[in-house]
């Protein structure tokens, strides 16, 4: 089992190079792999793997007081969304000084990164690499590029005082619910979760509530994890009085 895992972490990385047949075949154009090659290929990417995130934590270790904000990559600029993640980042950074992260794209993302931008403030993204382009937008003062989405959204995961989500699509929702369950099974401290927008997120709350809920797949103290609201002032007195985090905290026992 342990070669076929390693086997398919190899045959992604070649893909890029070689013809991907859709259809499986007996004479695929792939020169099968030794033992040795197999070794050496894992080793290689288990490297890039600890490289990632031991410098996705030391670049967020860089700015201990900071905000991360998630949305739509498609928010168009004339979106009400986008001036008002423009409007809200302007004042993390201006009002409260903190640090505004993004994953350094479009659309919303572009959006915080230019408020922060705009206000003199640390304006960073946590950029990933595609395979014909690096996704960035022109307002990064700082940012760090990764090649695995994974080990990019972890680092997101472990960086703020609060999270503040507009809307957004698959992308968004998966992040949001990764660090609520992060905030619910206390892998990371409880921070505030932020969702701007109630026409958007009050559909969610409700099948939270009338569903998941309802039915005791959580709890009640678990609704009480997130806050909805559309009020810049207050999201920005929730940031103010937000604890700032301990940092990362890694507990393991030994056998």
């Amino acid at each position: 089992m342990l070669l076929v895992f390693i086997y398919y972490l190899v045959t992604i990385h070649t893909m890029t190079t070689k013809t991907i047949l859709n259809v499986p075949t007996k004479k695929l154009p792939i020169k099968p792999l030794t033992r040795q090659e197999l070794a050496d290929a894992a080793k290689a990417r288990v490297s890039l793997i600890d490289k990632e995130f031991s410098n996705g934590f030391d670049f967020i270790a860089k700015y201990p007081k900071s905000v991360t904000i998630f949305g739509s990559t498609r928010l168009a600029p004339e979106s009400t969304y986008y001036n008002q993640a423009y409007t809200v980042a302007n004042r993390i950074a201006l009002e409260l000084g903190y640090a505004v992260f993004t994953g350094g794209g479009p659309g919303t993302m572009e959006a915080a990164n230019h408020g922060a931008f705009d206000a003199g403030g640390k304006s960073l993204g946590l950029t990933i690499e595609l395979p014909e382009h690096q996704v960035s937008n022109p307002y990064l003062t700082d940012h760090l590029d990764f090649y695995y989405f994974f080990s990019r959204k972890v680092s997101l995961s472990f960086c703020a005082e609060a999270y503040v989500f507009f809307p957004g699509g698959f992308g968004t929702l998966d992040e949001f619910f990764e660090i609520l369950t992060l905030v619910q099974t206390h892998k990371i401290e409880r921070v505030p979760i932020i969702l701007v927008g109630s026409d958007y997120w009050n559909k969610l709350d409700e099948f939270l509530k009338h569903e998941v809920l309802a039915r005791g797949m959580i709890e009640n103290d678990d609704i009480e994890l997130y806050t909805i609201t559309d009020d810049s002032d207050k999201i920005i007195d929730i940031i103010r009085t937000a604890p700032v985090r301990n940092g990362i905290r890694f507990e393991y026992k030994a056998e």
